[in-house]
């Protein structure tokens, strides 16, 4: 049975221009596994030497992440954010990364990622195909696979559209990323999170290439809200999801995000330790 590979933020700043003593920080911190410092592309002597002090401690890298709307309706921008990705792959796949990891975006001008009526169209499905053949088609990685985000108003909103993706884009560098909480639409998903994360890995399996990790907890309130937490403090069945990860029986690292400082990601590091080690590790 594979070890978990969980990986989070440290504080980079701290180590910067020190790739021994950052990887030397994700250790200490309990980690496996990394996000992508902020290198640039073709940097090849720090490049080199980042691979070098991470492989060392045994640590992988999981995604370079992008973070730009690739689908803005102003021309510049979507060229703007379309580079960025493409460097941001090219670094990851330089530094052997899992994947480069972005949202596709929206519609609306006043957002990066923000709900718009036309995000679920057809017509953007199409886009979506054509912008990530784009990408890949121009950096041709050979490593780092490029990904997406599934989020509730964002294409891929399901797991069966983002396996719809992966058909019609038809590359062997686009990959699947998973965060259970961004597809969580209903209570009686909120209430069997075990089997949406048992969906997700059925029928993404074998294109997976990182994962995310959070928590999300009903309000009860009139309208329906819910509000991401820390690992262990919501309905997110992290058991489940050690145990699919592990199915896969490959190096899948499972990163936490969004946590304001390192108590909270120690915390929400040692909660799915936990989850783990119940699993049989």
């Amino acid at each position: 049975m594979n070890n978990l590979r969980i990986g989070g933020y440290v504080a980079e700043n701290a180590h910067q221009g020190d790739p021994e003593s950052l990887a030397a920080a994700h250790v200490k911190a309990g980690f496996k596994a990394a996000y992508c410092p902020d290198l640039s592309p073709g940097d090849t002597d720090a490049i080199r030497a980042y691979r070098r002090a991470f492989e060392q401690h045994d640590v992988v890298f999981a995604e370079s992440n992008a973070w730009g709307n690739l689908i803005a309706p102003d021309s510049e921008v979507r060229q703007r954010n379309f580079d960025k990705v493409c460097r941001r792959l090219a670094l990851g796949d330089e530094l052997g990364a899992r994947c480069c990891v972005d949202y596709l975006g929206t519609h609306d001008p006043a957002s990066d990622f923000g709900p718009h009526p036309d995000n679920l169209t057809p017509e953007t499905f199409d886009a979506a195909v054509e912008v990530i053949r784009r990408i890949v088609d121009t950096v041709r990685p050979r490593r780092a696979k490029f990904a997406l985000e599934m989020m509730q108003w964002v294409l891929p909103d399901s797991v069966e559209v983002y396996a719809g993706l992966i058909r019609a884009v038809d590359r062997s560098a686009f990959g699947a990323h998973v965060d259970p909480v961004n597809i969580i639409f209903t209570p009686r998903q909120y209430y069997d999170t075990g089997g949406v994360i048992r969906h997700i890995f059925s029928t993404l399996g074998p294109h997976i290439v990182s994962c995310h990790a959070k928590d999300l907890k009903l309000r009860g309130e009139l309208a329906l809200h819910y509000d991401e937490v820390r690992p262990g403090l919501g309905a997110m069945d992290y058991r489940a999801y050690v145990q699919e990860i592990r199915k896969l029986d490959r190096d899948i690292p499972l990163m936490l995000e969004h946590l304001p400082n390192a108590e909270e990601f120690e915390l929400a590091r040692r909660h799915i330790a936990a989850c783990a080690v119940a699993d049989g590790e």
